[in-house]
């Protein structure tokens, strides 16, 4: 059965999602990479999205250094590195959330993840190129990120005199995430400490008396009522979880490693729709809905995370129920996301499973946790044959 699933996740890796994002996403004239692609992979927008070009950088540059130096991999990573480059920062230092065809500014928001993608895909990039500057380059970056997200007025986001001080998981997850791939032996002190920090604020947000991960608390860790403070994303707590268990496995961590592995345990309890499969995009506690009208949706990354979540608990544990709902969660993104006939993956269904509409690329959904979710599950399936 494992061998079963290692050869069609190779197979959907190399064999689908790979041939599509590279045959129809580089811009060879102006350079980067088009994301809003239609289901046989025509752009129907050509702007520039920073945080999704530096999750490509990533990945392509993450398959030359781990998997094979194929130079076709590595001329991916750098047309989209160069671009970034050259065009993807603003006069502030900051970077810009989308850009022309051709590198012009169009748009900035007012968060940080294109901060964290930018040095998240440049500090890839320099170790497949063997460049220094770049990786300093998104190592000041990451340092100007962090300082962002303790500075929310520094984004042009004032607090008000009625706001809470909040926060929320997507900040310390990412950046948790960040420090592990950009840490060195040469500034391991830094990143400890960033980690350190991290780990505390994620804490913040389990509610082991309630078995859930909020999204949103209060800076203290405190429980805020309202829509914000009672939602939750079980995708993104499934996410966090294993970004945890990464950390913990690296520090021999045991006590965050179960924490880790209770974080993805509850999200997926209460995110999988038992009656039509996938998971919730959003819930809400204490008998509340979400106001979210797209809150019963499948998008396509959650049962990514899960699935490689559900590996990589059943690797640590050997308990079949880890392998089962692997296998549950990988049957259901394969039997409705999957496109064997033109490639790639859909991304959004509603409720029932069936596809909104037929778009493999979005300013939100590009060539990253899809085939993170593949590599990563790959490596596992190795492993485990080997043992």
């Amino acid at each position: 059965m494992k061998n079963k699933y290692l050869g069609i996740f190779e197979n959907e890796l190399y064999g689908n999602i790979l041939p599509f994002w590279m045959k129809h996403s580089p811009d060879w004239k102006y350079g980067g990479y088009f994301t809003c692609l239609d289901r046989k992979g025509r752009v129907y927008d050509d702007r520039k999205y920073m945080w999704l070009l530096g999750r490509m950088v990533w990945m392509f540059s993450k398959l030359y250094n781990t998997v094979e130096k194929k130079k076709e991999w590595l001329r991916l990573a750098k047309l989209g590195a160069d671009f970034m480059m050259k065009h993807g920062k603003a006069p502030d230092g900051r970077i810009y959330f989308s850009l022309t065809r051709d590198g012009r500014p169009y748009s900035m928001q007012r968060k940080i993840f294109s901060e964290c993608f930018y040095a998240l895909g440049l500090g890839e990039y320099a170790k497949a190129a063997g460049d220094k500057i770049i990786y300093n380059d998104a190592l000041d970056i990451f340092r100007k990120t962090v300082e962002l997200s303790r500075n929310p007025s520094k984004l042009g986001r004032p607090r008000l005199s009625g706001q809470e001080q909040t926060s929320s998981l997507a900040v310390p997850m990412i950046l948790l995430n960040l420090a592990e791939e950009l840490e060195t032996p040469e500034n391991s002190g830094y990143f400890a400490k960033i980690r350190k920090e991290c780990v505390k604020e994620i804490r913040m947000h389990i509610r082991p008396e309630m078995k859930v991960v909020l999204e949103t608390v209060q800076a203290d860790g405190k429980f805020i009522d309202t829509t914000e403070g009672r939602l939750v994303n079980p995708g993104h707590a499934i996410e966090a979880g294993w970004f945890l268990i990464h950390h913990a496995l690296k520090e021999n961590d045991r006590e965050l490693i179960k924490l880790g592995q209770n974080m993805i345990d509850w999200s997926f309890d209460i995110g999988w729709d038992k009656k039509y499969g996938g998971i919730y995009q959003f819930l809400a506690i204490n008998g509340h809905v979400p106001v979210q009208p797209e809150w019963n949706m499948k998008y396509f990354w959650p049962v990514a995370e899960a699935s490689y979540a559900s590996l990589l608990l059943y690797s640590l544990t050997g308990r079949k129920k880890y392998f089962d709902r692997f296998r549950k969660v990988s049957d259901y993104a394969l039997g409705h996301f999957s496109d064997p006939e033109y490639g790639g993956w859909f991304g959004y269904l509603d409720r029932q499973g069936e596809r909104v509409y037929g778009l493999k690329g979005t300013p939100y959904k590009a060539f990253f946790h899809i085939p993170r979710f593949l590599l990563y599950s790959i490596n596992l399936l190795k492993q485990g044959a080997e043992k």
